[in-house]
């Protein structure tokens, strides 16, 4: 076993495996300059809808995420040519019908968003596929896109009636739909949008709140034209995709937890340049913001079809709040780490229409009511969210990440202010969408208190 402190070990990134554990200290004065890496959502979308154009589609600041690399692995067993050379991907597109038949089953690993999204191109191909993924994700739900799929004419089986992978879908023939959608959901929105492009006459989607739009953002970037009023988008199919040139922004779901790091740590400041902050992701500045946390906002600039700015973060006194409502879908990846802030205010913090939380890598809701409860913070679990009293000296603790990356770096930014040593166990799973997570956090490091 293979362990060292976050800080001095010079070679954390290359010595990690399945069962690692990370050690923290607690720690003053984080300071520094940090870049953060290539969105996952848009690196995902910008190789699917590449690969769906005519033409060469080169991809800089892509995200080199084990949960990408399956998407780039998917698409390659169907046929597409993409040269993968760290930050920078070239995909040479084929068409939306350029697609074959993969002579093997799809693997997603980890990746919902592989999976919910290639559900809707599998959707519309001539050609029987399967998709599979490690167990983490055969236990997740599909059927929120399956279901929708089959209406329009997909045929669809799988464990649990198509509700879990290993699925087999055999497409083609599809109709247009309109959907009502009972949860705001980027990737089942995203997947019906993708299969709309190859069925007949119009695909409409709604939602009861506007989830993250970087799909139509990115499709009518590619060209696709599209009907949006509301909450509502409609897509014609028979539109043809054209090859472009794709910056990604900052990930601000990363971004989150040098964010939280910055704000709880005492004596910290740090800049956190190129993060993403289109308005369907930006719930987690809002909250803080609320909270009283000191963030500035500065060089706020386009790159293409996307906004994104830098973030100045210095350490503040948080007092708790209800988050609940329309935001949730703008942060709900970001609650975790959202939490760890809550732990740190001043008074309750109450989390609540966020019932999602059950179905992602793990239940989250159990996994940070259950983990804070280790650093002495106490929690109050309810059906669809959960109530964090605030504490101004968690313990260190022996922490697991139920082999889920955004647990595992949520804890370890905990760790940061708790008294004495902490140990995250199982952090190869933060590889799934944020590699450099360890190296970053490393450079940032103040001097640890013990």
């Amino acid at each position: 076993m293979y362990s060292c402190y976050l800080a001095p070990c010079p070679d954390l990134v290359e010595k990690r495996n399945a069962m690692e554990k990370l050690i923290v200290k607690n720690s003053r004065g984080l300071s520094g300059t940090v870049l953060i890496p290539g969105d996952k959502s848009i690196s995902h979308r910008s190789l699917m809808l590449g690969s769906l154009s005519s033409g060469k589609t080169i991809i800089g600041n892509f995200l080199q995420s084990k949960d990408c690399l399956s998407t780039i692995d998917s698409f390659s067993k169907m046929g597409i040519r993409i040269v993968n050379k760290g930050s920078k991907v070239t995909v040479f597109g084929r068409g939306l019908h350029g697609l074959r038949a993969p002579k093997t089953i799809l693997n997603a690993n980890n990746s919902g968003t592989t999976t919910r999204l290639m559900l809707g191109i599998l959707a519309g191909q001539p050609f029987t596929s399967r998709i599979t993924g490690d167990k983490s994700l055969c236990r997740r739900p599909m059927q929120r896109v399956t279901g929708p799929l089959r209406e329009m004419g997909a045929v669809i089986f799988g464990k649990g009636g198509g509700n879990y992978t290993p699925l087999t879908v055999t497409g083609g023939n599809l109709e247009g739909i309109s959907f009502k959608s009972k949860v705001a959901s980027a990737q089942v929105k995203s997947a019906l949008l993708l299969a709309g492009l190859y069925a007949q006459g119009q695909t409409c989607v709604s939602e009861p709140v506007k989830s993250r739009d970087h799909t139509e953002r990115m499709l009518k970037y590619f060209g696709v034209k599209l009907k949006i009023k509301g909450n509502t988008v409609c897509i014609r199919s028979g539109q043809k995709l054209k090859g472009r040139r794709i910056e990604v922004p900052g990930d601000t779901s990363s971004a989150a937890f040098f964010i939280v790091a910055g704000l709880i740590v005492p004596d910290s400041k740090l800049v956190l340049k190129n993060v993403g902050i289109n308005p369907t992701r930006t719930g987690i500045l809002e909250a803080l913001l609320r909270m009283g946390a000191k963030i500035r906002i500065v060089n706020k600039r386009n790159i293409k079809f996307e906004p994104v700015a830098d973030l100045i973060v210095q350490t503040s006194s948080l007092k708790g709040a209800v988050i609940g409502g329309k935001i949730i879908p703008r942060l709900i990846d970001e609650i975790p780490v959202l939490a760890v802030a809550a732990a740190r205010a001043k008074g309750k913090t109450v989390f609540k229409d966020a019932g999602e939380l059950r179905v992602k890598e793990s239940d989250r809701i159990k996994t940070i009511c259950t983990e804070l409860a280790k650093f002495g913070v106490r929690t109050k679990e309810s059906k669809n969210g959960f109530v964090v009293y605030g504490n101004s000296k968690p313990r260190g603790a022996k922490s697991i990440s139920y082999g889920d990356h955004r647990i595992a770096m949520a804890m370890a930014v905990l760790a940061l202010v708790s008294k004495g040593t902490s140990e995250i166990k199982d952090t190869a799973c933060i590889d799934t969408s944020f590699p450099e997570f360890f190296g970053l956090f490393r450079k940032i490091q103040g001097r640890q208190t013990g």
